[in-house]
């Protein structure tokens, strides 16, 4: 059975795999540029899913300032890769992270996974009145077509 290990080494990254997903496979971010890729994960504490013998085959990202709140984005395993309990621990690693540690809230946004995001805390906001945000759907599509 192959193993499965989980970096957080920017390096490590196949950023080419990354890129090619979010714009082509993840329903949040369909035409994203790879320079805007880059400028995400340079900005965030990534998390990279690798399997022996194979490569990167997950990924996750937190946008944090690292003491009271942290937002998770663009999590995703490869479609061949899933069912093997990568997402799990990717999660886990996530919430296990030193850095991650004692914040007062930690979101993210999801259409399709909550079931998984529940086993491990997350909820609807226990008071979404008190939440705004500014949404623009569709914008890499939108943009690289102007």
């Amino acid at each position: 059975m192959s193993q499965f290990r989980i970096s957080t080494d920017k390096h490590e990254l196949d950023v080419e795999l990354v890129h090619r997903f979010l714009s082509t496979q993840a329903y949040w971010s369909r035409g994203i540029p790879r320079a805007t890729v880059e400028r995400a994960i340079a900005g965030s504490l990534c998390f990279g899913g690798y399997v022996d013998g194979v490569g990167q085959v997950a990924f996750a990202r937190v946008i944090s300032d690292f003491a009271t709140f942290g937002y998770l984005a663009d999590v995703f395993v490869l479609p061949e890769h899933r069912g093997n309990g990568h997402s799990k621990r990717m999660v886990e690693a996530v919430l296990a992270h030193p850095r991650l540690q004692g914040l007062r809230r930690f979101m993210l946004a999801t259409s399709d996974a909550h079931g998984l995001y529940a086993q491990y805390g997350f909820a609807a906001p226990a008071r979404p009145q008190s939440l705004m945000e500014v949404q623009t759907p569709d914008l890499y599509l939108t943009a690289s077509t102007t």
